[in-house]
Parts: C-alpha cells; structure tokens; sequence
C-alpha cells in the first residue's frame, strides 16, 4: 500500500540522525521581497507555540499573580507530520534562577493546548519560559505498541526502543537505581528468549514510566518566553474591603459636629469581628468651601454642612494635610495602629482634584483647564455638574504636576497607608499611572491600587495593563444568570491575566436598583455573589443595615448621601433589634478566609441548572473545592437540578456536601436537586470532597 506523504517524511525522519542536543533551536525565517519576515515570531522556532496564556499585551506587560496563587499556565504547540511532540514549563524567580521546571499536560484530544499550573511563593518580577521539543520516545511507544502486538517489524522496533531507553539512562539526571531499571528495561525488549508481550511490557512498566516521564529525552528543543510575571502581595488578589466615613462615627446633627479619628476608631473592632482585611477611608482632607455642595448634592449649604469630601483642598491645605475636625497626623497615626492592631489595613482614597480654594489653584493655575471666559473648568459629566471640584490638566505642566502626585501618595505612604483607591483614574492620562505605579512598585512593591474606574472596558482593561493591582467592575449591575455567567467568566478567564476585580456590592455614589426594591434577601444574595465569585469584594458602611431609599425613583444615589451630610448609625440599637445582616457577613468573611478555593480567581466554572433563577458555579484549589448553589429571586421560592461537572471537579458520581450555611451533611452526586427560599436560605455553599 502507497504511504501517504506524512508517513514517508515521518519514517525518514526516524532513518535520519537524530541531534542530541537540547538547545533553543530557532530557525532564520523566510524573508519576504522587503527583507521582513513572512511568519510570525511564534511560527518561526522548530515546533509551533502560539496563544500563550497568561500573558499581557503579547508580553510587553508583566501578567498579574499572587504570592501563593494557583496561575494557570497554557499554550498551544503543535508540530508537522505524526511523531509526538513534548512541553515543559521553567519558572524562574526575580533574580533569574530556576524556582521549577515542570511537564505540561495536553489537553483535550487533537486540540494541541497544554497546561500547567504553577504557584509562586515570592513577591516580584517573575518569568515563565516554555520549551517544546521531539519527544522520541513517546513517538516509539505509540507506534510500538500498535504494531508489536499486529506481528508488524517486532525485532526493529523492539531494537530501536531499546536503544532510546540507553540513551535515556546516560542522561545526567538520572539516578544510578534509575539507570539500571532503564538498562535492564532495554535488555528485556533484546532478548529473544521471552515472549514478545513480555518484552514489550519492559517498556511500559510503571516504574520505567515515571523515570522517562521525569527525565524524557529531549530533541530539538524550543523556546517560547521569557514571559514576565509580576508577583504581588497576597492582599492584592484576596481581601473583603469596609468602606466608611470617620466624620460620621461620633458625629453629632443638633448642634451639628464631626466624629474624628478618635471616635471612628471605636468602630475599628465591630469591622473587625465581621472579618473583614481593608478599611477604606475616603478622602481625609480639608474640604473646599468655594461651591461647597449641600444635603442631596445642592447648591444651597448651610453653614455647618460639612461639604463633599472629594471637593479637595481650603485653605487649611490640600492633599497632604488632615481635615481639621478629623484631627492631627498623630491621631491619624494611632487610627492606623489601631486598625493594624486588629488585623486590617487602611486604604487611603487618592482623589487628584482640588476645591477652587486648594492651594494648587493659587500657585500652579497651569495644572487646570482655563476657560474662554478666564474661569477655571469645574469637572463635569453631562448632565451632572460638580461645581465644588477642578479637575486636573496634564497638558500644561505634565512634569511639575506628576512630581507633586508621586511626592503625595509617597508623603501617605510613609505614614503608613499602603493601599490607595484612586479617584476616577480613567479621567487621566495613562502614561501617569505607568509611570507612578512602575516608580512605587520598584521602591515599595507590596503598596497596591485599586482603580475605581466604572468606564468604557478598553480604559478599564488598559488601566489594569499599566498596573492598578485591583479594578472596580460592573459586578454591581449585573443580576439575571445570563449577565453573571458572562461578566464572570470574562474575569476569570481572559482578563484575570492582568485584571484583578473587586466586587463592591454598593458604594456612596451607587445604591443598585436590585437593592433598592429587593428587602433583606436582596442583600443577602449580592453579598454572597460578591463574597463567592471573587476573591476581593467590599461593603459600604449600611449595606449591613439594608440601607435601600434612594434620593429619587430611578436614581442610584441615596437619600440624604453620606457624601454630602454627616450620618451617624446607631450600630447598638440595630444589633438589639436584630436588624443587621452583620452576623451572616461575618461567617461569609470567616468561610472565605478558611477555604483557599474561595480566594480563587482562576478556577471559577458554572455548571448547568435547569432554572435560571437559581445560578450554579464552584472554585477549587488543590483539594478544597467549592460548590454554591443560589437563588437570583428576592421574593419568591426557587428549585432547580443542578448538573455538576464532577469530572472535572475530580468528585466522584456521589460525593459528601458540607453546606456551610446550616452545617448541614448530604451525600450529593452529579445531579443535584435544590430548593432555596428567599425568607430562609438563598444558598447553599458547599464545600465538597470525594465519597
């Protein structure tokens, strides 16, 4: 029978001398009539390796990960005509040294993506590099395997196997136990004296296996990477964030009069208790009183209201001074401590704008955008207008002005803030966040920034590229199944190799219609989306309170806002009554600081259920797998049959369901009923393991 084309280049090449050496091969590519390259780079090298995951911007940015944290690796790597084809994935740490080098794994039949899965322990500027290379003996088996037992060239295939497993003994990894199996391995498949399946099953033996599996021979080897992989802090991946106003704790309506940091740190311990990492101030400045705006956003202040805290800047200073009535740098200091003491961090808002009385104004009028009439542009965003604030021009003076931004989140980092949630970062250049987000990570890597930008998705995908460590998203306005399934499995798939999400269940600017119209269970389930689908969610102060009364029907901000108007909350009175979801955050924060698969981004997948109303997805990491089952309906009693990819989950067809909410245990399988009750229970979160 006449062989196809691909069976003669293959048997050639078997005839042909093999090179063995395990070098990089690249080969010069074609050259087209204009003297550049016809192929792409990743096309060019000995074997095919394209579609490298995770990488940003084809690896002219550094991909994100976590100290500890599970990250994925994949490419695609394919070669020409049938004979096997191996991978390995080096990891090298920031000084350049080997940390691991690992097999991949093909995934899938005839899709030619491999995988791995590494997990750096340091923080820093890391790299992977894949190799793909001729793996002779994987091509001998196959082959082998198939024709010894049809009776077909036994002798010349026996021979041939023989000779690769004394080549493999002579590499210099392998062990003197090691060497003997392979050689006594290889005089089994010459001698003729015993049954053929015998000798044969010298080259199959599990032992010999596995030392061939850890020191394959390797021919013609190529290099794909170094791909950069920049390292972060645990906190820049995992963290449940508490916003609040320090003015507000203590703070007193008739007479009117300030809470200070003193009295905002006796709130310190009950955030605490509720287990949360992150407490986030927003901005603790002097506030402007040119344009100062009133309860609800007016124009009409009294002459006690307080003022917008993003209005930056009075004559009592700007961005490196403390608002007065909050107190001194000592007694922000001791804020700090205290908050430390019990086992949380301050995050500090960085919002760069002024007041019309911030001293920038006077001094560096060139920082702001001057209008025909000669007036200074106050920020705007059709139709919203905010009269009390300037927003900056980088145009003008863009060196003077990044310098006094770099000296000022510098000033806050020596007194003890290393997290920074930035103001509207998408209303400035991106060359400024490059720039000082490079500048703090070589000095001070362990500092992070979060971007709070609710804007078009490439600003916000950019913004992540250039390095903010953690990204608002559109988690709060997504709420039917099909909105949840899609965002999430964009975040963690393709974008969680640059963009960490922090899923804000509300904020001072955003109260969501869900939670408007949704009653208590309304709140529960967004918690424990947020909580369960990411590794980083945050609350603002009353969400625990079900605070929903929004200023007007169809808007999204509250009612007599905080960001306008002192709002003291009687924590006691709520907590006799019952009325606070408090204790249920509490155990969310407790089950997602016990289960690593919670603090998994990567790992989440949605699994089929026959109700829409009831939404279904797992995490894993290593053996701690995670299931939760949830209800999407407020106010009416939902079930479903969850289909769950055991398989894939490495469950068996019944395994042992924890469900964590009423510490109860059923022996579950791949088709699960469940019935959730808005008035009872919204979810099941499951922590599962193997029969």
């Amino acid at each position: 029978m006449a062989r196809t084309r691909d069976e003669a280049a293959s048997s050639a090449s078997r005839k042909a001398p093999r090179a063995k050496s395990t070098a990089s091969i690249s080969p010069g590519a074609p050259t087209a009539p204009n003297g550049g390259s016809t192929v792409p780079d990743e096309l060019v090298g000995r074997f095919a390796i394209t579609d490298v995951q995770p990488t940003s911007l084809s690896g002219r940015r550094p991909a994100a990960a976590a100290v500890g944290e599970a990250v994925p690796v994949s490419a695609t790597a394919f070669r020409e005509g049938h004979d096997s084809l191996g991978m390995t994935l080096r990891l090298h740490r920031p000084d350049g040294t080997l940390a691991d080098s690992m097999r991949m794994t093909p995934e899938g039949i005839g899709l030619d993506r491999w995988t791995a899965t590494i997990r750096p322990d340091a923080l820093g500027d890391w790299s992977f590099s894949l190799e793909a290379w001729d793996s002779p003996w994987d091509t001998w088996l196959h082959r082998a395997t198939i024709k010894v037992p049809a009776g077909v060239d036994v002798e010349v295939e026996l021979a041939e196997g023989s000779l690769l497993l004394v080549e493999a003994a002579a590499g210099a990894a392998v062990s003197r136990d090691e060497q003997e199996r392979l050689r006594a391995a290889a005089h089994t498949l010459l001698s003729t004296a015993l049954p053929v399946p015998v000798r044969l099953a010298a080259a199959t033996d599990p032992a010999v296996t596995e030392i061939l599996r850890a020191h394959p021979i390797r021919v013609a080897v190529t290099t794909s990477g170094p791909w950069p992989l920049r390292v972060q802090r645990r906190r820049a991946l995992v963290g449940s964030w508490y916003e609040f106003f320090p003015r507000s704790e203590g703070a007193r309506l008739d007479p009117s009069q300030s809470g200070t940091f003193a009295t905002a740190a006796e709130r310190l311990p009950a955030i605490a208790e509720m287990g949360f990492d992150v407490v986030y101030l927003p901005p603790v400045h002097p506030i402007g009183t040119v344009n100062r705006k009133g309860p609800n956003n007016t124009l009409t202040p009294g002459p006690d209201d307080p003022g917008s805290p993003w209005a930056v800047g009075s004559a009592a200073g700007g961005h490196d001074a403390i608002h007065p009535d909050l107190g001194t740098f000592e007694d922000f200091t001791a804020f700090v401590a205290r908050a430390a003491g019990l086992g949380m961090e301050i995050a500090l808002d960085l919002a760069l704008q002024a007041a019309p009385d911030h001293p920038w104004v006077a001094a560096h009028p060139e920082w702001f955008t001057t209008r025909a009439d000669g007036t200074i542009a106050f920020a705007e965003n059709p139709p919203k207008k905010y009269q009390d604030i300037y927003p900056l021009n980088f145009d003008n003076d863009p060196e003077g002005l990044y310098k006094e931004i770099e000296r000022i989140v510098r000033f806050w980092m020596s007194h003890g803030v290393r997290i920074f949630r930035v103001d509207n970062p998408h209303t400035k250049p991106l060359w400024v966040w490059d720039r000082l987000l490079s500048s703090i990570f070589q000095t001070d890597p362990d500092v992070l920034f979060l971007a709070e930008a609710f804007t078009r998705p490439p600003m916000m995908k950019a913004l992540a590229q250039v390095g903010y460590q953690q990204s608002y998203t559109y988690f709060t306005w997504r709420n039917s199944s099909d909105e949840i399934r899609s965002y999430a499995n964009e975040l963690a798939g393709p974008s969680s190799a640059f963009m960490r999400p922090n899923f804000f269940v509300n904020t001072p600017d955003i109260l969501p219609e869900f939670l408007q119209h949704s009653g208590d269970a309304g709140f529960a389930i967004r918690a424990t989306l947020a909580a369960t689908l990411s590794p980083t969610y945050g609350v603002y102060s009353g969400f625990e309170l079900y605070e929903h009364v929004a200023v007007r029907p169809g808007s999204e901000e509250y009612l007599d806002s905080e960001k306008y108007q002192y709002r003291p909350r009687d924590w006691d009175l709520a907590s006799r009554q019952g009325r606070t979801l408090a204790p249920y955050l509490t155990r969310l924060n407790d089950w997602r600081r016990t289960h690593p698969a919670l603090q998994d981004l990567r790992s989440l997948r949605f699994h089929h259920s026959e109700n829409p109303q009831v939404l279904a997805y797992s995490k894993r990491d290593g053996d701690d797998i995670m299931l939760v089952a949830i209800t999407l309906d407020p106010a009416r009693e939902q079930e479903s049959t969850i289909w769950w990819d055991t398989e894939v989950l490495g469950l068996g067809e019944r395994f042992i369901a924890h469900d964590l909410v009423t510490d109860t245990r059923w022996s579950w399988s791949r088709r699960t009923y469940v019935r959730l009750s808005p008035m009872e229970q919204v979810a099941h979160i499951i922590h599962a393991r193997r029969a």
